[in-house]
């Protein structure tokens, strides 16, 4: 059997489940594969890996290599490394990312571009997935495609044929490892900034993706729906995946004792903090467009460091109402409280089978449905297969096949992701569906925390912790049970409504009277998106809506620090944030006017995308962006010859690209530089990490 060895960087499951696809698909195609997490260093050793090596990395935060990866990075940026250290490497990536980000797939350019300095060369394309089109757009055809890669390589060995002459070029040809290492870095993020490319590939992936359906059909494309389709997909037959093996079995145990296991959350690398929420505040009027809460936390009995920029991870659990829902359509309300009992079967053929370490053994299914498994999240492909092998109705069953096809790519696109439809939609669509409860733990990733950035310093609130939320609504859809609120905003609001006061001014809000609600809480890995070591650095900071909130954090350290340094030497803070309406949704209004009338914030620039005639200031600006370009000479000054720093926080989809796109003009404005120059300019400002982004999709 071809042995190649295939390793895989995950931050919650995506790239672990596309690895495990390819090594369950390698024995029918003659190979076998050695399956590892990149953090089994133990399990490896790519100094002496002799086999080709494939890789499956994922890309977390705004571009970072998965938290799994985080050593194996920096074992190989070791700069002592020879530059033929892994010149007898060859190898295949396929990266996955959100093109929503700046810096697409970066989590595997990284990887890839590292493994290239040090003499590997690839024996197979590159792939970049993007979960903004949907990862199966460019998954599917590259693993189909590796198994004659990795044929054509042992063929090669076996001729001892020059295996690169013989095989195919990366489509992202690294630079010239004859280059400096730091042009080298700055070249690649630079690339990494194009994003005219990112919305190409993009519109390039839609283009594919309707090239599935026949143009009659997009005439008619308004009869087809979650549950029904129209030809030529309704007539076609059909490619589908092979069934996923299942590896479960579950066995529910009456509990005799106490009613389930309730012990503690799911086990998590960071502690987990019970913490009282001290206060709830509306920050928005009533008639906003979306409602912003903040919440006071109560940190005086944990130890819980924490600095102005710094986030943490909120442990949520799934609504009632979802759980409810779903034991009952799985017709176990009865067995809510019996124990699961997990083993694994003797028989399966699924590879490197283990039990899910996110489900606590001897847990209830209550339990377990409500604080372990992303019962929200959209289907895979695979996990839409293994329903249809459950479902009695001949209709219902060519419809789940036809959406886990490869001719029906768009329909599942449009109809399951994009509509963010989940299990339980499904199940009331498809009434003849029933799966077995082991289907559902086998597919169902872990419920991940959410994370929050900190709205407060600890020098201004010591024993205290804010953070600041909108209460995500979706709309409701025809396959909703009824209109759904985030999973972690909608519960923290219910936990509030109590004793949430109205929009006032935050510093006079009362506590809670009443008995205040725990929720837990962990540490996240300090990140760098800090204020400047030096506080003579003058700062931008960018942050519409609730990304406002590190900054007010920012601005309570900074007042801190002034007060206790009367003579320091402290640099200009300009806030360009923005909203809808002036007097709906214009976050800490209060305090940042305090702010500027004290000093510690020099500039203050606020657009309301929505009012008529924006008075603000006297500037007629609708976005952020739009402000920025107003101030340009400014902002170009701070940035280029004042060693200053930008901070920009919210909306990855739209908001950090315009910001990005408004930089790299008014660089080329003001620097009298053309763009590409510009571009270059603030991928050195990135690596110098004076460019600092905490944003979210």
């Amino acid at each position: 059997m071809r042995r190649f060895l295939l390793l895989y960087a995950t931050q919650r499951g995506q790239a672990k489940a596309i690895a495990e696809e390819i090594s369950e698909q390698a024995v029918s195609h003659g190979f076998s594969a050695d399956l590892h997490c990149i953090s089994e260093s133990e399990k490896y050793d790519l100094k002496t890996e002799t086999g080709p090596l494939v890789m499956v990395v994922s890309t977390t935060g705004t571009g970072d290599p998965p938290d799994t990866a985080r050593k194996f990075v920096k074992e190989i940026h070791d700069k002592t490394l020879p530059t033929d250290f892994f010149a007898h490497l060859r190898y295949g990536l396929l990266g996955l990312g959100d093109s929503e980000y700046t810096y697409f797939c970066n989590g595997g350019k990284v990887i890839d571009k590292r493994l290239q300095e040090l003499g590997a060369q690839h024996f197979y394309d590159t792939g970049h997935a993007d979960d903004c089109v949907g990862l199966e757009l460019v998954v599917e055809p590259w693993i189909d495609g590796l198994w004659a890669a990795l044929t054509k390589h042992f063929t090669s060995l076996g001729g001892q044929e020059d295996m690169n002459s013989a095989l195919p070029r990366a489509s992202d040809v690294p630079l010239s490892t004859a280059m400096k290492p730091e042009l080298s870095h700055i070249q690649s993020q630079v690339e990494l900034l194009r994003l005219e490319d990112v919305g190409k590939r993009d519109s390039e992936l839609r283009e594919q993706n309707d090239t599935n359906r026949s143009q009659p059909s997009r005439i008619e494309d308004c009869d087809s729906s979650l549950v029904h389709s129209v030809p030529p997909l309704s007539q076609t037959s059909l490619s589908i995946p092979a069934a996923p093996p299942e590896y479960l079995e579950v066995h529910l145990q009456e509990c005799l004792g106490q009613e389930g296991n309730q012990a503690s959350v799911p086990s998590s690398t960071d502690p987990i903090f019970q913490v009282p929420i001290s206060k709830a505040v509306q920050l928005t009027t009533n008639d906003a467009v979306k409602t912003a809460l903040l919440l006071e936390l109560d940190i005086s009995k944990i130890e819980f460091s924490h600095q102005p920029g710094d986030s943490f991870n909120v442990i949520c659990p799934n609504s009632d109402s979802d759980v409810e829902s779903l034991l009952h359509r799985l017709q176990l309300a009865d067995k809510r409280a019996h124990r699961v009992i997990l083993r694994l079967k003797t028989d399966t053929k699924k590879k490197g089978a283990a039990l899910p370490q996110h489900v606590p053994e001897g847990s209830s299914l209550q339990f377990i449905l409500t604080w372990c498994l992303e019962i929200r999240a959209v289907p895979k492909k695979a996990f839409l297969r293994a329903l249809a092998d459950h479902t009695s109705s001949a209709p219902e069953k060519r419809r789940l096949q036809e959406l886990c096809s490869k001719q029906g790519a768009a329909d599942y696109n449009h109809f399951i992701r994009d509509a963010s439809v989940c299990l339980l939609d499904l199940l009331l669509t498809f009434p003849s569906c029933q799966p077995p409860l082991s289907l559902l733990l086998e597919h169902l990733p872990k419920l991940q925390p959410r994370p929050y950035s900190c709205a407060s310093s600890s020098l201004r609130h010591p024993d205290k912790l804010h953070f600041v939320f909108n209460i995500v609504e979706f709309p409701s859809n025809r396959t909703a049970a009824s209109p759904r609120k985030g999973v972690c905003t909608g519960w923290l609001a219910t936990l509030v409504a109590p004793f949430l006061q109205p929009n006032t001014d935050v510093s006079n809000a009362d506590s809670c009277d009443t008995l205040a609600p725990e929720i837990p809480i962990s540490p996240r890995t300090t990140n760098s998106f800090h204020l400047p070591d030096d506080p003579s650095a003058p700062i931008i900071m960018v942050g519409p809506g609730t990304g406002v909130a590190p900054f007010v954090g920012f601005l309570q350290h900074r007042e801190k620090l002034q007060e206790q340094h009367p003579d320091g030497n402290f640099g200009a803070m300009w806030l360009f944030f923005g909203c809808r309406h002036k007097d709906r949704d214009y976050l800490f209004r209060e305090d940042l006017r305090h702010f500027l009338k004290t000093g510690v914030l020099t500039h203050l620039k606020v657009s309301f995308s929505r009012d008529a005639a924006p008075e603000e200031e006297g500037a007629p600006a609708k976005y952020v962006q739009d402000n920025l370009q107003r101030h340009s000479q400014q902002v170009a000054r701070i940035l280029l010859q004042e060693n200053g720093y930008i901070y920009v926080c919210g909306d990855a989809k739209n908001m950090a690209k315009d910001v990005n796109d408004a930089l790299v003009e008014i660089i080329s404005k003001e620097a009298g530089v053309d763009k590409l120059e510009a571009m270059k300019t603030l991928a050195t400002l990135k690596q110098e990490k004076r460019y600092l982004q905490d944003i979210w999709s």
